[in-house]
């Protein structure tokens, strides 16, 4: 009885720690939850998340204290469209394959890092090449080792043989086996596959529903996985009480993966007005990627990417943005997702203006950053509104981004989980 009692006696320190305490001074702070901006608020925070909002008075006794008067202070922002653990685009189609494990873990860092200094506090990374390279960039930012954003991972893609999650162009045997794990020709091979993805530590699935821009050999309006192999995946992912979203282009593929059940659609570059309905009805996300299709025209025809990019670049940059404005008038719901890693990771933010020109208010842009895409990965009791219980992810800028959204593309401090990190 006395070891028990000494060995509880020893533990009562850490148990009954009291959390760090931090007030942050705001000039102004953007309610996203109610869509207006608010004077005079401060924000106590204990440990890594948020106790209190309201009126600024007296700090508490002992508090760190963050002075952001001259900002305006919002949610750490969430880009639900990223690719932190792979090599970036370019011309060089055999990049991924030729450059190893360990070269592309410190390629990650530095993504993690870039993204988390412009204000991304919570990504969703959804596929890399090497299979789990974005679960150990995931774990490593848990674990402190490197300053990320918290990150939620696919682990890889699940796409048919020589689909758009697959590296193309190459002789045969050229591409690892590892960079192949998604690959499925049956319902019961993506379930499989599904399954295999959660035991190594994925959070919810990639499905690949056409063919893509960036993949040799593939074509954005073609049909990829069936709805029965999309069917098969989803299920797995209910069952482990996660969710899909899937890559489609296409207007069928569009339709197959929203009958299917997946919670978003990435790229939604040629949904028709029935994808549009049903999407809307469904209450599936539309994740349009809006602001890369000038960068892939820009600095892709500069450096020579592959003409069939180029080509399929342009058949779908301006029709996805008629699309988008179509949606926001409609009332989908729409998420912030950009696509990074096509184009450096860091400059995310480029995409709110170009939401903004395509028909949203700039309180609904920063809405698809933050409450919007924190539904959409299934944790708004977590992150995406600076409230009490929410994590204390929170950045200030210069100006006031409800008027101008440029103002985003400069921020000037980030906090993430209670800690200033710039």
């Amino acid at each position: 009885m006395r070891k028990v009692l000494a060995a509880i006696a020893a533990s009562l320190p850490a148990c009954t720690a009291i959390a760090q305490t931090t007030y942050v001074q705001a000039g102004k702070l953007v309610d996203v939850e109610a869509g207006r901006v608010l004077a005079g608020q401060c924000i106590t925070i204990d440990g890594e998340r948020i106790k209190a909002v309201g009126k600024c008075g007296k700090p508490p006794r002992g508090a760190t204290i963050v002075d952001w008067r001259r900002y305006t202070v919002l949610p750490g922002l969430i880009d639900l469209h990223t690719h932190l653990a792979d090599v970036g685009q370019g011309a060089d189609i055999a990049e991924p394959i030729n450059t190893g494990p360990a070269e592309t873990g410190f390629i990650g860092a530095k993504n993690a890092r870039d993204t988390l200094m412009a204000g991304f506090t919570t990504v969703r990374d959804v596929g890399t090449f090497r299979v789990f390279a974005d679960v150990k960039l995931r774990d490593a930012i848990a674990k402190g080792l490197i300053p990320g954003p918290r990150m939620f991972v696919a682990g890889t893609y699940i796409t048919i043989p020589g689909g758009g999650g697959e590296i193309n162009g190459l002789p045969p045997g050229t591409v690892p086996p590892e960079m192949r794990f998604g690959v499925v020709t049956t319902p019961a091979e993506a379930a499989a596959k599904a399954e295999a993805l959660f035991a190594g530590g994925a959070d919810f699935l990639k499905l690949i529903a056409t063919g893509a821009v960036l993949a040799i050999g593939t074509e954005p309006g073609q049909p990829e996985l069936t709805e029965e192999q999309m069917r098969a995946a989803v299920a797995v992912a209910s069952a482990h009480g996660s969710y899909a979203t899937a890559h489609a282009h296409g207007a069928e593929g569009i339709k197959a993966a929203i009958r299917a059940g997946v919670r978003s659609i990435e790229h939604a570059s040629l949904i028709d007005d029935e994808g549009l309905a049903m999407a809307k009805a469904a209450g599936v996300w539309l994740v349009m990627d809006v602001f890369n299709g000038d960068y892939i025209e820009d600095v892709g025809t500069k450096e020579g990417w592959p003409a069939e990019y180029l080509r399929k670049n342009r058949e779908t940059t301006d029709i996805q943005r008629e699309g988008f404005s179509k949606a926001v008038k409609l009332g989908v719901k729409i998420g912030f997702g950009t696509d990074s890693g096509v184009y450096p990771h860091g400059i995310n933010a480029r995409q709110f203006g170009y939401m903004v020109k395509y028909g949203m208010t700039p309180i609904q842009a920063i809405q698809s950053a933050t409450v919007e895409a924190a539904r959409v990965l299934g944790r708004d009791g977590d992150v995406g509104a600076i409230a009490p219980g929410r994590f204390a992810d929170i950045i200030a800028v210069a100006g006031d981004p409800s008027r101008d959204v440029g103002t985003l593309k400069d921020v000037r401090g980030v906090m993430k989980a209670g800690k200033t990190v710039k």
